[in-house]
């Protein structure tokens, strides 16, 4: 894209700085919140940490990608089950699970990085095709699905006609504004859903406001810190749910990498290099992890901004992490957020969670993937029944691997053993001219 207001080093005016850096933090706010309230997380910590791993971010790739890093929605499903569910009052079981497994993420990020800064990233294509990725993030979402609903309608375990009217209002509100408004409303959709849902949810009196008038004006964030609050113990189950989960999650940031660049005209994969991008990645996730964060990925919402305001400066996005991180310590505002009635959650969650399984869709159908050839629909039909079908494979009592994790290993397992792959590979309309 052409005639940047700002490219990548110039500096805004201080008034620039503040609105433009608060339009990116709003752009984040509503899907890095959600993902911590989902899995019994703080969204404080969330939010925290996402400033950092943004500014870490951007130190290790030179200054020169404008990008944003907030919550990962693919972990949700494996948080969740390692770290043992919810309790009744939405906080997480055993959460130091998650946050070691998401320290090896972040390793296995850097592992990665090493491996392409010394040979290249082309390998890692062949190991992550769109046959592949593409039914692993239908799988992400569709696996979630269920959660959605039964946030949505259901209190207690009972249907409540009352809680679901403020998940429809909260859906129907996301939904006009991704489809019907132009511009900067139109990358927030999630922030303007959940106040839009808050307020109905105000209107008709389903929201608890006794976490408002306890919370301090400041508070330190919910800190979780390995070997303090909570024993440091790894498990290769452990290992084995979280880790896969990187096949979906370095796709994501290869595509995000691919069209941000497109945005600032730009080539990222060469410079700094996908391998810098990544390990920035792998260094926030590590981080966030290590104080009790979610893993976190670039974002598509502030990617939307740059592209909407032409905007490409990193001082902005440098502004909006440090707004995150103040914001982060207001305690009212934390409170509030930990207000927002699960009905409403799961109306922006049915959103979110279909366009994560849309988006793998999206990806067969960019990518030309042919379902009339054999290997392809094999490979594709046993990912989503095994994800969704939530198959495990146990070799013992401290050993397994499930769902979404499966489904990914044995889909590259399939992808490398299934004789076919030259002609599978081959786009639809290139088929149809060779035939």
């Amino acid at each position: 894209m052409s005639n940047a207001v700002l490219d990548i080093k110039d500096k805004p005016t201080p008034v620039q700085l503040v609105t433009l850096s608060f339009q990116h933090m709003f752009a984040m706010f509503g899907s890095t919140i959600l993902v911590p309230q989902l899995v019994g997380l703080s969204p404080a910590i969330a939010l925290l940490t996402s400033g950092i791993a943004t500014l870490f971010f951007l130190l290790i790739t030179k200054f020169q990608v404008p990008a944003y890093l907030g919550s990962s929605f693919a972990f949700i499903a494996p948080i969740l089950l390692v770290a043992g569910g919810l309790n009744k009052d939405g906080s997480s079981v055993n959460p130091g699970h998650a946050m070691i497994g998401a320290m090896a993420v972040g390793i296995t990020y850097g592992i990665v990085s090493l491996i392409i800064w010394k040979s290249g990233y082309k390998w890692i294509m062949k190991i992550l095709p769109p046959i592949v990725v593409g039914p692993v993030i239908m799988v992400i979402g569709l696996g979630l699905s269920g959660t959605a609903v039964n946030m949505a309608m259901n209190v207690d375990g009972k249907y409540n006609f009352l809680h679901f009217s403020a998940a429809l209002v909260t859906l129907f509100t996301a939904i006009i504004f991704t489809i019907a408004f132009k511009g900067i409303l139109s990358t927030m959709p999630i922030l303007i859903g959940l106040i839009v849902g808050y307020v109905y949810s105000m209107m008709i009196g389903i929201v608890d406001y006794s976490p408002i008038a306890k919370a301090d004006f400041f508070a330190l964030p919910d800190f979780l810190i390995p070997g303090v609050h909570y024993e440091f113990e790894i498990t290769t189950t452990l290992l084995l749910t979280m880790v896969p989960i990187v096949i979906v999650t370095i796709s994501e940031h290869i595509g995000h990498q691919l069209v941000l660049g497109k945005v600032v005209n730009r080539d990222y994969i060469k410079e700094p290099g996908l391998h810098r991008s990544l390990l920035g990645d792998g260094i926030g996730t590590f981080i966030s992890a290590l104080i009790g964060g979610p893993p976190k990925t670039t974002y598509g919402e502030n990617i939307g901004v740059l592209a909407i305001t032409r905007v490409y400066s990193v001082y902005v996005i440098a502004g909006a992490a440090v707004v995150a991180i103040l914001l982060s310590f207001f305690g009212k505002a934390m409170a509030v957020i930990a207000t927002i009635p699960t009905a409403v959650l799961g109306g922006v969650s049915i959103l979110l969670f279909g366009i994560i399984a849309a988006s793998g869709l999206r990806m067969l159908v960019d990518n030309h993937i042919d379902f009339g050839n054999s290997r392809n629909l094999v490979i594709a039909s046993v990912i989503l029944v095994i994800g969704i079908g939530g198959a495990k494979f146990v070799v013992s009592e401290s050993l397994s691997i499930e769902g979404m994790a499966l489904a990914a290993i044995i889909g590259v397992l399939l992808n490398a053993i299934l004789p076919g792959k030259k002609e599978a590979d081959i786009p639809i309309h290139n088929q149809n001219k060779n035939s």
